[in-house]
């Protein structure tokens, strides 16, 4: 290998793969590994990941990575770590003993405890009471509070849950000897310490990734001190957020036989954004990955929701905070897993061509809610399932329904974000592994009415990650050069004559979702 060429190793540990790919600044791709993550359902409802096991799958996938590029861990110039967001574990900070496995963020183990939040005098007061401040004042942090509503999806309401039912945590973090860590926060403490468990290392977590826990408010950038208070969370167990050029120190050499630079860490639909170089106000993407997660640049201001999207921190960089607004469908690619798995199609590459082997789903819909409706149904307990089967009804009647599903809860996401905000599109971006069906790509360009461009390269967030540590280790000078790196494989164009008849079923798929809303009457207690 040339010595003097700079290769920055991209880590991104998704909801179902761990994955390093070892980059030039050139983004020629040299040696890569991928592993399967293992995610145990305990009980019905509950999404867990061993954490030993994952921990084991990261060093594996690095050390397979360099072995694959014929590279050392001193050839390394750094390496960049993006993560799912959400996902969270607790530890002993004496002894590195977990109290419980990582919990993603597809659990719904506190279901209960949403709810009855949710439906709670207090939340209903300060429902009210932001209301009629907003009504006055025009604060955009008030209509936040008008439209409150907790998520399964955040950390906050799976992190009380395992307080109050794992005895041995309640203990540790009244003593102080208990830590909690998104995600990246464990990894970090994790990479750092090496084989050492016990060796105290900094606790951090950056701007993008605690951003989702619901006890960061992305107003002040800081904790809540209101909303831990009133939940008995400890904030001596939290990390300090850090922006993603934050010096994040090395791997420890234990691991690899040489310490590793890491140059950044940030959250796996931010390093997607950057990958996209949707770096600029208005600026616009959708991943369709295990989830489908829309995110538009809203700049250095934070906006409220109410209509269920809501504010996220993109990234910090320079002193200078970059927000998004966000919404997500929790089943994408979730969706088609389960086609596979039952046998509905037999190969991914092919459920395009089946879908398009009839000119509609003959009345047939899908609602890919195996974990609720988000925006704009905004409903937890909603049904998955097909309406409107009947004798006439194929196989390729149900694929074509349950791709639709999809182009059709990314589409609500994008006029949710038109009716919470001013911002306006020319194109709309795409990427994740569902992007790569072009079926659900021009179905959503025909249902918005954009053009949608689909990246050339498929792993937005893995680019994303290494650009952003290129750009903190100073291997590219500006966001210029990331722009002149990416590139688009397809642009999708609204075909007219299918415009008119794709709205009419998107609205005909908003009257099938309020027929599966509220279905599931009870939840996992607390």
């Amino acid at each position: 290998m040339n010595s003097a060429t700079k290769y920055i190793a991209g880590l991104d540990i998704g909801t179902t793969s761990v994955r390093c790919f070892i980059y030039d600044a050139k983004t020629q791709i040299h040696g890569r590994s991928s592993r399967h993550i293992n995610l145990l359902y305990p009980q019905p409802g509950y999404v867990e990941i061993n954490p030993t096991e994952l921990f084991e799958s990261v060093v594996a996938v690095i050390k397979e990575a360099l072995e694959d590029a014929d590279l050392s861990a001193a050839d390394l110039t750094c390496i960049g770590i993006s993560t799912q967001r959400s996902s969270f574990i607790t530890w002993n900070r004496h002894t590195g003993k977990p109290y419980h496995n990582m919990i993603t963020w597809k659990d719904l183990r506190a279901d209960a405890l949403v709810r009855k939040w949710n439906s709670s005098y207090f939340m209903k007061t300060i429902n009210t009471v932001a209301s009629g401040l907003y009504f006055v004042t025009r604060h955009p942090r008030l209509l936040a509070g008008k439209a409150l509503r907790f998520m399964n999806t955040q950390v906050v309401t799976r992190l009380v849950w395992c307080i109050r039912n794992i005895k041995e945590l309640e203990d540790g973090m009244n003593k102080g000897d208990a830590l909690f860590g998104t995600l990246d926060s464990w990894l970090l403490y994790r990479l750092k310490q090496g084989t050492d468990v016990s060796k105290q290392v900094d606790h951090i977590s950056d701007f993008s990734s605690i951003t989702t826990t619901a006890f960061f408010d992305p107003f002040t950038m800081s904790y809540s001190k209101p909303v831990l208070k009133i939940l008995n969370i400890s904030e001596a167990m939290l990390p300090t957020p850090v922006p993603n050029n934050y010096d994040f120190g090395y791997i420890d050499s234990s691991l690899f036989g040489h310490e590793i630079k890491i140059a950044t860490s940030i959250s796996d639909q931010s390093g997607s954004m950057i990958g996209q170089c949707c770096l600029n106000r208005g600026d616009v993407k959708i991943t369709l990955g295990t989830g489908a997660f829309f995110n538009a640049n809203y700049g250095d201001k934070c906006s409220a929701s109410a209509y269920g999207m809501y504010p996220v921190v993109g990234w910090g960089l320079e002193d200078k905070v970059t927000y998004f607004i966000e919404g997500a469908s929790n089943d994408c690619g979730t969706v088609i897993e389960w086609a596979l798995s039952t046998g509905l199609i037999d190969d991914v590459k092919t459920s395009s061509d089946i879908a398009e082997s009839v000119p509609d789903t003959d009345g047939v819909y899908f609602m890919n809610a195996f974990t609720g409706l988000g925006a704009p149904f905004m409903d937890g307990r909603a049904a998955c399932g097909f309406i409107g089967l009947k004798p006439s009804t194929t196989k390729a009647h149900m694929v074509r329904a349950l791709l639709e599903s999809i182009a059709y809860r990314a589409a609500l996401l994008y006029y949710c974000c038109l009716e919470e905000t001013s911002l306006r599109f020319t194109a709309l971006r795409v990427d994740g592994g569902v992007s790569r069906n072009n079926f659900v790509c021009q179905m959503i360009a025909d249902l918005i009415r954009l053009n949608v461009e689909r990246a050339a390269n498929p792993e937005m967030t893995m680019l994303g990650t290494v650009f952003l540590a290129g750009l903190n280790e100073g291997i590219y000078k500006n966001k210029e050069e990331l722009h002149q790196l990416n590139k688009i494989d397809v642009t999708f164009k609204p075909r007219p004559e299918f415009v008119k008849k794709a709205a009419a079923g998107l609205a005909q798929f908003r009257e099938a979702g309020k027929r599966f809303g509220n279905w599931y009457k009870e939840g996992n207690s607390s």
